[in-house]
């Protein structure tokens, strides 16, 4: 973390992975944080239901900008399935079996999102242990997977089943190793320098999910911070991928996407001036 950047002005451009607890909606959290810590603006990054705990990303100020560039990252939840019915295990597992890869899902009646079949692919789907009716799970997921339709889709193979308990561990880069819960997050933020150890400065966490590009030394940085299209000239070299974080030397400059466009090479979806 850049030591010259004050508190806050880190608070206007971070992340916290907050360790939902059951109980609140996802975005009572988001409001709590805003209001704990007296900003404008605040959004977390992937719904959980208000009886799911566990890793709940916020984007603090500016840095609510680039949401999209980690929301879209693969889950990781540990849960509790009931069975309507003892299954065998070597039934149930080679049920589970058949949901690994890629899948058609009906988003639930009460989600939010337009319901038609969607694809999405199941990364693992594995047992942890098996107390009869009672299966303790672990699974990773595509980003808008729907755990409690898996299950539910699952137990229409098996006799019926529905899940009793979810936790989110892990979701992109965040992972609940490195989150905080609510009542520590409270008792946190009245001390500046323990607050300085929560803030993931959003400088950093992009280049975790974004491959990065140098401005060359010619660049008109002020034109650029501006919206100014990148130049082949503009760059010291020309990253691969379509979508880049784009830095000169340490400081970030924003999120820029390849065009063809007669010399532009790529234009600003986010600058940070």
């Amino acid at each position: 973390m850049p030591p010259e950047k004050t508190i806050q002005e880190l608070l206007n451009f971070s992340l916290i992975n907050i360790d939902k607890p059951t109980g609140p909606t996802s975005f009572q959290v988001s409001q709590f944080v805003k209001n704990s810590l007296k900003l404008s603006k605040t959004s977390h990054m992937g719904t959980l239901d208000p009886q799911v705990t566990g890793v709940l990303p916020i984007t603090l100020g500016r840095a609510c900008k680039l949401s999209n560039y980690f929301m879209h990252k693969d889950k990781t939840y540990i849960g509790i399935m009931r069975l309507h019915e003892i299954v065998p295990e070597e039934k149930l597992k080679k049920e589970i079996s058949n949901f690994i890869g890629k899948i058609a899902q009906l988003p639930p009646v009460r989600s939010r999102v337009k319901r038609q079949l969607r694809e999405r692919e199941i990364k693992s789907f594995e047992i942890l242990e098996i107390a009869e009716k009672d299966i303790l799970f672990k699974t990773e997921v595509q980003a808008g997977t729907y755990i409690r339709k898996l299950i539910h889709d699952l137990g229409e193979k098996i006799g019926g089943a529905h899940m009793l308990e979810l936790r989110r561990t892990q979701a992109g880069i965040f992972s609940e190793n490195d989150s905080i819960n609510l009542y520590d997050f409270e008792k946190i933020i009245q001390n500046e320098d323990e607050l300085r150890k929560i803030l993931i400065p959003a400088e950093e966490a992009i280049k975790k999910v974004l491959p990065t590009a140098q401005l060359s030394q010619g660049a008109n940085l002020k034109q650029i911070l501006t919206g100014k299209p990148l130049f082949k000239t503009d760059l010291s070299k020309i990253p691969e991928e379509e979508t880049f974080a784009l830095f000169d030397k340490e400081k970030f400059i924003g999120v820029y996407h390849k065009v063809e466009e007669k010399d532009i090479i790529a234009k600003a979806e986010f600058v940070y001036n």
